[in-house]
């Protein structure tokens, strides 16, 4: 059977631009198949070899190469160019007036009668491929389609300039890390026991700290650098390495240190931080309550203040109200208690008090109550428990004072009146913990696409024959889907958490919009880390299983990240409130016709994108360009948030509470906030486009391509029930990802060494 010639006939030109068409947009269903098969036995302007031709490139399990589509667009541009602008209409028609053009004597005559081209539309319905726009835009499209095919833009990845623009300015504090958990005293050995592995943790929690590590958030008067980067920097290392380790160096050295340095004053700072920044003095984070998970706002564990012994008393009310899940509970000599603090009979919100655990002989206080959490699907050399306070007194200058505090009289002060506004003050001085464990959680991934990817390019299964090498696993396309577009997704995600971790630096208020953001991502980053991991868990097949391979930890690990820190789903609805919030206060600070006169001009500008031309459109310039991304992705975001806000207001007028309105609308803000944080992450892809170096540009841009695209095909459903694609360019979106994918295959393995895990990190047989 034929699969190529060296010349065209004009009878397979004819057919040419529908089948180039066809087989770009989509697969043809089995009865699709035999009716093409069928026609083509009856057209009698066809040869036996057009036939066959023809036949051999209708086989479903045998699409075109790179090669014959490169042969196809060649032919029909070259032949096409040739007509005149005005005689060139649909796809049949352009195969028509090509194959009449090139042919000659008698078979002209055949070619210009009407039942052939009556044959041709036939055809064309057939296959699905009928179009109103003129096949000038088709050529168009040949045009831009054959100058992707020429190019690999990612073919020749510089993985040392890409490594190195990742890093940024931390390399030197990045490698010094790198080459201490190379050291063979950091071997991760299988630890049979949770007791094994808690003492392994803390003793390597030690080893940091004498390192130096647990000092570097903190300020320099007491010891430490003030380098918050550096810190968020380790902490994403240490995931490459181990959970547990992280964990526990996180609860220690960032929530119950960096708790003290963001709500105590300096005088609490001097008292407490260089020992706990040192190990001297180990400490735990008490927030979360059994019955109250994610609503610190009705926590029930009190601090009430006796005025007689000039001290808070500390009580758990019932067991409901016990502090649960706290990392270090068990090693912890101290804790960083949240607590209703009640003053003179009035209540005064949450806020946070230092509790000692234990006595000068390391005993447990009267009063303290801890329970081991015990063994759990993962991270289980973090010492969880529950904490519970049996009128437990603590010092009145023990209270965490920045935000509010007791004088020497018995009376409570705080420069911040509202009590509502005090509350999400102090808990946003908490949003730099949010943006360290989607770090984590991304790094993990990022493990686990390294050692499937790298097992992809060595692992063989299947072939062509018995006699012939068998496949590699990175050649198969449903392979290239499952791990390409989750490493480029990897690269977004780690752009737009960079971005994020800037502006935190930068923003001493920490504002609303960098909290809101910062929610997102860590649920965006924590939900991506556990389905990546998965899908490279099945795509390594039973060795992904295997412990010693390294997967099956960043599993167990990494599946808490989406609840600790913030449960995803509430934090992903504070991103929608967040959005919501901004657009009320624009109709608040700008008047209703300001605001009305903008709905109107983003209305306008939704006309002018669903035009007939624009959701059409499907030449491969148009697919792969930057500002058709960029519009696709803000279109579906502020529809989204233009439908859930009037959907909330008129809720509002129908007299429904608040609540109620928002339980009604909780899917549709769901929806919004994911909408939101896929455009975030493509808006800084193209932001490190802008700053990365020349020669890693080409490979960035397609990695970018290629999330963007996966973005859209995966909202396909939204674009064609709001007007903004025809099925004819959804169809055309899901080709043209398809083929950016399929060229990205041979640098994939590029991409994950680019991220400089080291191999003691990946712990795996796999990637040898």
């Amino acid at each position: 059977m034929p699969s190529t010639q060296a010349s065209l006939s004009p009878g397979i030109l004819s057919l040419l631009p529908m089948f180039y068409v066809a087989w770009s947009d989509g697969i043809l269903s089995p009865t699709e198949m035999s009716m093409i098969h069928s026609k083509i036995h009856q057209y009698d302007f066809l040869t036996d070899d057009d036939r066959a031709y023809l036949i051999s490139w209708t086989d479903p399990s045998r699409s075109p190469s790179k090669a014959i589509f490169a042969q196809w667009i060649r032919e029909i541009t070259r032949h096409g160019a040739q007509l005149p602008e005005s005689d060139r209409h649909g796809l049949a028609q352009l195969g028509w007036e090509i194959a009449t053009k090139i042919s000659d004597g008698s078979n002209k005559q055949k070619w210009m009668s009407e039942a052939t081209r009556s044959s041709l539309l036939e055809m064309e319905k057939i296959l699905g491929v009928e179009h109103d726009d003129s096949s000038a835009l088709i050529l168009n499209r040949f045009r831009t389609d054959r100058e992707h095919y020429q190019r690999d833009p990612a073919s020749q990845i510089d993985t040392k300039a890409l490594h190195e623009f990742l890093e940024g300015d931390g390399k030197v504090m990045r490698d010094r890390l790198r080459a201490l958990l190379s050291d063979p005293s950091f071997s991760t050995e299988y630890r049979a026991t949770k007791k094994e592995y808690r003492d392994w943790a803390l003793e390597k929690c030690q080893v940091l700290a004498d390192q130096g590590y647990g000092l570097l958030a903190l300020p320099e008067y007491v010891g430490g650098q003030d380098n918050m980067t550096d810190y968020a920097s380790v902490f994403e290392l240490l995931a490459h390495y181990d959970g547990s380790l992280t964990i526990k160096f996180g609860v220690q050295f960032g929530l119950f240190a960096l708790s003290i340095l963001n709500l105590g004053t300096r005088e609490q700072h001097e008292k407490y931080l260089h020992r706990a920044g040192t190990l001297a003095l180990k400490g735990c984070f008490a927030m979360t309550e059994t019955g109250h998970g994610s609503n610190v706002r009705g926590l029930e564990t009190t601090a009430t203040y006796d005025k007689e012994s000039d001290s808070f008393i500390i009580h758990t009310p019932r067991r409901q109200a016990g502090k649960e899940y706290i990392g270090n509970a068990l090693h912890g000599e101290a804790a960083v208690v949240f607590a209703q603090l009640i003053v003179a009979g009035e209540s005064h919100g949450v806020h946070a008090l230092y509790v000692d655990l234990v006595d000068a002989d390391g005993n447990d206080l009267p009063g303290i109550q801890r329970e081991d959490c015990g063994y759990k699907m993962g991270l289980n050399g973090v010492d969880n428990g529950r904490l519970y306070f049996d009128q437990v007194a603590v010092p009145r200058d023990q209270l965490l004072s920045r935000f509010g505090r007791v004088s020497d009289d018995g009376t409570y002060h705080s420069d911040i009146e509202n009590p509502n506004k005090r509350f999400f003050v102090m808990l946003g001085t908490l949003v730099g913990g949010r943006i360290c464990v989607a770090s984590a959680g991304l790094a993990m991934a990022k493990n686990a696409l390294h050692i499937a990817t790298a097992y992809a390019h060595k692992r063989r299964q299947f072939g062509p024959s018995d006699d012939e090498p068998e496949t590699l696993l990175i050649d198969y396309p449903s392979h290239q889907m499952r791990l390409i577009p989750r490493i480029a997704e990897a690269y977004g995600i780690g752009f737009a958490l960079t971005d994020l971790s800037a502006r935190y630096m930068d923003d001493a208020e920490k504002n609303k919009k960098i909290e809101s953001l910062a929610a997102g991502l860590k649920a965006r980053a924590t939900w991506f880390a556990t389905s990546t991991i998965q899908e490279c868990r099945e795509a390594c097949g039973g060795a992904g299983y295997i412990w010693e391979n390294g997967i099956s930890q960043l599993k167990a690990d990494s599946d808490i990240f989406t609840t600790f820190e913030g449960d995803n789903t509430v934090l992903i609805q504070l991103v929608a409130k967040g959005l919501l919030s901004d657009f009320s206060r624009e109709f608040h600070d700008e008047g209703f016709r300001a605001v009305f006169r903008r709905l109107m001009q983003q209305a306008n500008t939704s006309i002018t994108e669903k035009n007939l031309l624009n959701v059409r459109k499907t030449d491969a310039a148009h697919l792969l360009d930057p500002v058709f991304h960029r519009e696709a992705l803000r279109f579906r975001e502020k529809h989204l948030l233009h439908t859930v806000a009037l959907r909330m207001r008129r809720y509002i007028k129908q007299k429904l509470s608040s609540t109620d309105a928002f339980l009604r609308c909780q899917n549709h803000m769901i929806a919004l906030a994911h909408a939101y944080v896929d455009r975030v992450i493509l808006k800084a892809y193209h932001k490190a486009l802008e700053t990365c170096p020349m020669e890693i540009q080409p490979t960035l841009r397609h990695c970018a391509e290629i999330y963007a695209l996966d973005m859209i095909s995966r909202h396909k459903d939204y674009y064609l029930e709001h007007g903004y694609m025809e099925g004819s360019k959804t169809k055309a979106v899901r080709r043209i990802l398809r083929q950016r994918i399929q060229s990205l295959k041979g640098s994939s393995l590029a991409l994950v060494e680019a991220w400089g895990i080291p191999h003691s990190c990946l712990q795996s047989e796999l990637v040898q």
